[in-house]
């Protein structure tokens, strides 16, 4: 077979990035990879399809340092790849792997998506409701399998500012599909609202639920969470109903 991809797969590259190029906000590199010839296009065969990216920002301005997917024995309608679409006929499967840093969870948390969902909640400070402006939120990783959150909130009815820290272990559930987090170990330096530290500790689980990484047609199921100094390693199954397309 020769070195260079076909035209059939050249034109199939091509609608696979363009379709996952539309759904994320910022792209720094994407690599695209579809493995077949023609004359499996025509009978509805794809042998692979695998998608390399580095520095994908999605929804809620969670950014990727690395995903790589990949994905098997993929049947498709052969009409559709002449409007530049791969339609799946069944159900895919394939397995990836996401790397996100210190610094893109941190963007995450500072962003304008969770610091809404955080302002807008009322929150119980020695038995007094009170409204929260997180004024800044620094997440990091630590290493030996934990992270640890350390927050500066403002209360707006006093102007006080209060900090919050503690440290915990995440887990996954077994379905795969969220992260909870474990053996949370509270910063006793100020005495501090469980109501608010809960909160954080649920928006920390949300930033790093596996559902934020679902593309359009592909939704991932962890199979194994690695959490080292500064960057954390998510292992995963992919379930693919579609491959984004042009």
């Amino acid at each position: 077979m020769a070195e260079n991809p076909g035209i059939g797969e050249q034109a199939l590259n091509k609608a696979v990035e363009i379709g996952l190029s539309s759904q994320l906000d910022e792209v720094e590199n994407l690599d695209i990879d579809v493995k077949t010839d023609p004359l499996k296009v025509v009978q509805g065969q794809v042998d692979s399809v695998t998608i390399e990216g580095d520095g994908l920002v999605m929804q809620k301005d969670l950014r990727m340092e690395e995903m790589e997917m990949q994905i098997h024995s993929v049947a498709i309608n052969p009409l559709s790849v002449a409007f530049g679409k791969i339609e799946l006929t069944r159900p895919a499967t394939g397995k990836a792997r996401v790397v996100l840093t210190e610094a893109d969870i941190n963007r995450a948390f500072n962003s304008e998506y969770i610091r809404s969902k955080l302002q807008s909640q009322k929150i119980n400070i020695n038995g007094q409701p009170k409204t929260i402006s997180p004024q800044h939120i620094d997440f990091s990783l630590p290493g030996e399998g934990k992270v640890a959150l350390n927050a500066e909130i403002r209360l707006i009815e006093s102007n006080e500012i209060k900090q919050v820290g503690f440290c915990a272990t995440p887990r996954v559930s077994a379905n795969g599909q969220t992260v909870s987090l474990e053996n949370v170990e509270y910063d006793k330096k100020e005495e501090i609202s469980p109501e608010l530290t809960k909160a954080l500790i649920e928006e920390t689980s949300e930033i790093l639920d596996l559902s934020n990484f679902d593309l359009e047609g592909i939704s991932l199921r962890v199979k194994q969470l690695i959490v080292e100094a500064g960057k954390l390693t998510l292992q995963a199954e992919a379930d693919v109903d579609q491959i984004p397309s042009s």
